[in-house]
This record gives structure tokens, C-alpha cells and sequence, in this order.
């Protein structure tokens, strides 16, 4: 089982950018994290991130095929992001939002999700540890557990 683990733009300036807001831990730590629970659950996770809308879709395009589900975290994408959307739609996979803040107690344009409604889910909030819990769920999913 591969899970896919995108992160859209400003994602790379975790640990230096709004560290009240998105924690003090880089994105290289973050993902080191998830690849630990990875292994855990016993299965491959591959991360990629991009400030570019458009090398995220070329990556979902030539990943999907080969994958199970997905864990984004859009970035700005999440509100605006239509073709991103569109191209984690046609995947067909099952599909988690992730946010590290409470994008709901923040800007009231924050709380609008292009990508929410093709989601199975969304976790927003819980800092690094959505990733997680995320990843949990998934694959707890795709083995018909609970």
C-alpha cells in the first residue's frame, strides 16, 4: 500500500514562518514523522511538496496510478486551488484534508474549502500530529477496519 502525502505552497517555510500558528517543526521533520508512522503501519508513504499548482498536479498525475490514497495539505490551494482539485478528483482515491491550524477560528476566507467537498475528511488544527492521525485513518480505511 502507498499513501501519497502532498503539501501545497509556503509549506516548505515551516519551522521559520508563523511558528504560533503552524508549530516550530520543519517540513523535513514532518515528514520524517510521517515515513516513521509509515513504517509502523507497514506501508510505503512517499511526500512531495510544491509552491507550484502545477507540478502538484503533474506529481498526483504520475503518482496516482500507483497509489492508494492521498493526505493533502493545500496551502492556499485549499480556496482557490479548482485544477488541483480536479486532478485529485479524477484519481478516484480516497482523500484527506489536512490542515495544521484551525482554519476555522482564523480569517473567515480560510474556512472555505475548494477541496473538502472530494475529501473523506478533514483535519484541521491538531499541528503536525493531523498528519497522523491522517495517515491512521487512511489506512485504517483502505484495510476495512473500523
Amino acid at each position: 500500500m502507498k499513501i501519497l502525502v502532498i503539501n501545497g505552497p509556503n509549506l516548505n517555510m515551516l519551522g521559520k514562518r508563523d511558528k504560533e500558528i503552524y508549530g516550530g517543526k520543519t517540513l523535513a521533520e514532518i515528514d520524517s514523522l510521517i515515513r516513521e508512522q509509515g513504517e509502523a503501519l507497514n506501508i510505503e508513504v512517499v511526500t512531495f511538496q510544491s509552491n507550484s499548482e502545477g507540478a502538484l498536479i503533474d506529481f498526483i498525475q504520475e503518482q496516482a496510478d500507483s497509489a492508494s490514497g492521498i493526505i493533502i495539505n493545500p496551502g492556499a490551494l485549499t480556496h482557490y486551488g479548482f485544477s488541483l482539485r480536479d486532478a485529485l478528483a479524477d484519481t478516484k482515491l480516497p482523500l484527506i484534508e489536512v490542515h495544521l491550524s484551525n482554519i476555522y477560528a482564523r480569517e473567515e476566507w480560510r474556512a472555505q474549502s475548494v477541496i473538502a467537498p472530494i475529501a473523506k475528511g478533514q483535519i484541521s488544527g491538531l499541528g503536525w500530529r493531523g498528519y497522523i492521525a491522517a495517515l491512521r485513518a487512511l489506512v485504517a480505511q483502505l484495510r476495512g477496519e473500523g
